[in-house]
């Protein structure tokens, strides 16, 4: 089943599927109404202690991504995403970052990807 990740500000499409946003905050600029989200999953987003210190800052990214896999790895809400995996047929995962390659979107993804 294919996991997607794109950025809530992109135009919704009918391939996303089920669209979940899994930022922690609602981004800013776009109202809840346009967003098209069918679920908002934010305590699947990183700790707030792990983001203030990632913040986006690429030379951190091995790092972060190591610490983030072990967040995520006892998570309630990635078993719930894992459920979703199962009965939908493509799940896109929203996230409101500016970095398209240095998300924790993008963790999450590969995690759903590489669990049996």
């Amino acid at each position: 089943m294919p996991v997607q990740v794109k950025s809530v500000y992109e135009a919704f499409s009918i391939s996303d599927g089920y669209r979940v946003l899994v930022d922690r905050f609602w981004p800013g600029r776009i109202k809840k109404e346009d967003a098209r989200i069918n679920e908002w999953l934010k305590e699947v987003a990183p700790s707030q202690t792990l983001g203030k210190w990632f913040r986006h800052q690429p030379e951190k990214w091995d790092s972060f991504y190591a610490r983030y896999l072990d967040e995520l790895f006892d998570s309630a809400p990635l078993a719930h995403l894992m459920d979703l995996m199962e009965k939908h047929n493509t799940l896109t995962l929203l996230y409101s970052a500016k970095d398209e390659q240095h998300n924790h979107a993008i963790v999450i993804r590969d995690f759903l990807q590489l669990t049996p």
